[in-house]
């Protein structure tokens, strides 16, 4: 949500603005906007694309510092006025992020006789810092952010310029994720790595209530109190073409047929099958730790939390461990009842996700300890649990996860099996099986993958329907959920998930002709329950297709369409019929030539609550 773009050095601000606002436009966006020092601050902005803005701004413009802006409204409609940056007379100011007492101070500040010209909440920022730098006597532009922040209850990344020090950029951040990029004679700041990743792979990750100003030849960081923080950049292990969409016609096809890579980078160096055994040196619990928990509880939003219900499944039975899924945004508000000895597992692609953050600061006051799956490596998450455990599936700028969702269970595979080993729950030989088959996954999902016409033309067959039921049990109730969200996500088609066991009370009201099922029936112990199920929708004339592996027989005979997958582990399962159920809902959207990547209304990275 919301992009955020900076840059300072020695060449043309515009081009490098817009290149790195394209590079964001996955996070989701409705207006765009940047201000440039050309003698004075130039801004121009506009509800709308990119391209938009591009067609607005004078092909001329100079200027070698400036900031940029793809809006998301959360405060006020996506129109232009409500598009960053927004101006207080020299001070311009983009902002990513959400105040919270922004109210109170608009009112105290139209009572100091300024305009406001927008909905926003971000314009009291750009006031306010006009404000303290000109009428508090704030020596100058940091100072001047420092006193601002200070009195912002919310979120925030922002990053402000001045007329009046036109070889500075100002910046700080607060619960929203922002990077700044080394460059030689010049540096970047943005919300995500990928806007600079060109130009640069040093990076410096900016921490919570930190403040600072890039110049074309340094950068100063500093903490609320005015005291200058030493920290050294990283190297980004990825590069730019890992981000583009290299011949494929959408990012998410692209990132769907990288599964295998995903996979096999997750658990690489981490598992062997000779000694049945997980290793995880990232992980900082001693085993007589592991061994006295009695709980875990797993925090997630979205498709991550569809990830860690087929956790809890997992969970409980390698690791004999009771486990609850909680929804990160409920979490916090629900007056949870933890204790010292319970495990907090936060999955979250970006490291950012605001409501996942917040619940483990919750949890953590608790005393629980806390690991944390994610996709971004210096992400806020990755500094505010106690350790970390990193899918390895480079960037994914497709708004629908795939190849992280996968990575994600590869992750909680592992994490099962090395907390049952420890805690005696799983044999040397359980666990040699599985990790057998985790590393089959990368050759099988490439199978799924080698029968996509096969998905395409059923695809394109109920591309009409209005409706869609995804139904599964026990550890294939979350691949539901999970193919549910994907095919409403991209398609608009709306589509729901159960437990097929739950049909009967209710949802068989809507079952009719016109409802196609998908039912996930890979062979396990409730296999013949969901034939049981299969039979319900059908006697009510449903269309049903089943995902099924490819030695059953049986299953032909109660159903209209059958996907097939390669028999695999029962445990394992899920994620080959997860790729299928991207493939279905891909080729769906693609028939109803709807916006694949990026989808009406979402974005990748929810950085607010």
């Amino acid at each position: 949500m919301c992009g955020i773009v900076g840059y300072i050095g020695d060449a043309q601000a515009v081009p490098i603005l817009l290149e790195s606002l394209k590079m964001l436009e996955y996070r989701g966006y409705d207006s765009a906007g940047v201000t440039v020092f050309n003698g004075k601050l130039e801004t121009y902005k506009i509800a709308g694309r990119i391209k938009d803005l591009e067609a607005v701004i004078p092909w001329n413009m100079q200027g070698s510092t400036g900031i940029g802006h793809t809006r998301w409204a959360t405060h006020g409609k996506p129109e232009t006025r409500n598009a960053h940056p927004h101006l207080s007379s020299d001070v311009s100011v983009v902002h990513n992020g959400i105040i919270e007492n922004y109210m109170e101070l608009k009112e105290r500040l139209i009572g100091l006789d300024y305009e406001f010209k927008s909905d926003t909440d971000t314009e009291v920022i750009a006031h306010l810092l006009h404000f303290n730098m000109k009428c508090r006597g704030q020596k100058c532009l940091l100072d001047g952010l420092a006193e601002t922040v200070k009195e912002l209850k919310g979120s925030y990344a922002i990053a402000a310029l001045c007329a009046e020090e036109p070889g500075l950029l100002a910046f700080a951040r607060k619960d929203s994720p922002l990077v700044i990029g080394v460059g030689k004679g010049s540096n970047y700041a943005a919300s995500d790595v990928t806007a600079f990743l060109k130009h640069t792979k040093e990076v410096i990750y900016i921490n919570d209530n930190e403040i600072g100003l890039l110049k074309p030849d340094s950068i100063e960081i500093f903490d609320l109190e005015g005291k200058q923080v030493s920290r050294n950049a990283e190297i980004i292990e990825w590069d730019l073409e890992a981000a583009e969409k290299a011949g494929y016609e959408h990012f998410m096809l692209k990132e769907i047929h990288e599964q295998p890579t995903s996979i096999q980078n997750t658990f690489a160096g981490k598992l062997s099958e000779l000694e049945g055994t997980v290793t995880l040196e990232e992980l900082y619990l001693k085993p007589d730790e592991i061994k006295r928990l009695k709980r875990a509880t797993i925090i997630a939003c979205g498709t991550s939390w569809n990830a860690g219900i087929l956790g809890k499944y997992i969970f409980e039975k390698l690791a004999g461990l009771h486990t609850d899924v909680e929804t990160a945004s409920e979490f916090r508000y629900s007056n949870p009842v933890l204790c010292g000895e319970e495990l907090t597992i936060a999955i979250t692609q970006s490291g950012e996700t605001a409501d996942t953050l917040a619940a483990v600061r919750s949890s953590s006051s608790y005393g629980c300890r806390s690991i944390a799956i994610t996709n971004v490596v210096g992400s806020t998450i990755t500094r505010e649990a106690d350790s970390v455990l990193y899918t390895r599936a480079g960037p994914e700028i497709g708004v629908a996860a795939t190849k992280t969702f996968t990575a994600q269970l590869v992750a909680l595979y592992m994490l099962a099996i090395y907390l049952g080993r420890i805690r005696g729950v799983v044999s040397a030989n359980e666990a040699k099986d599985l990790i057998v088959g985790i590393k089959r996954l990368p050759g099988q999902i490439q199978k799924v993958l080698n029968r996509k016409d096969a998905i395409n033309e059923c695809a394109v067959q109920f591309a009409d329907k209005r409706d869609y039921f995804f139904i599964g049990r026990y550890l294939n109730y979350p691949v539901a959920l999970e193919g549910a969200l994907k095919l409403k996500e991209i398609s608009y088609i709306h589509a729901e998930g159960y437990a097929a066991g739950e049909l009967k009370h209710g949802p068989l009201a809507l079952i009719t002709d016109e409802t196609p099922v998908v039912a996930i029936a890979t062979r396990g112990h409730t296999y013949e329950k969901i034939l049981s199920n299969i039979k319900e929708v059908k006697a009510r004339n449903a269309t049903v297709i089943a995902v099924a592996d490819d030695d059953d027989t049986e299953i032909d005979k109660y159903v209209d369409v059958v996907l097939r997958v390669p028999s695999s582990h029962e445990l394992l399962a899920p994620v080959l019929s997860s790729v299928v159920l991207q493939l279905l809902s891909y080729y769906t959207a693609l028939a109803k030539d709807c916006s694949i990547d990026k989808p009406r209304n979402l974005a990748k990275s929810v950085t607010v609550e």
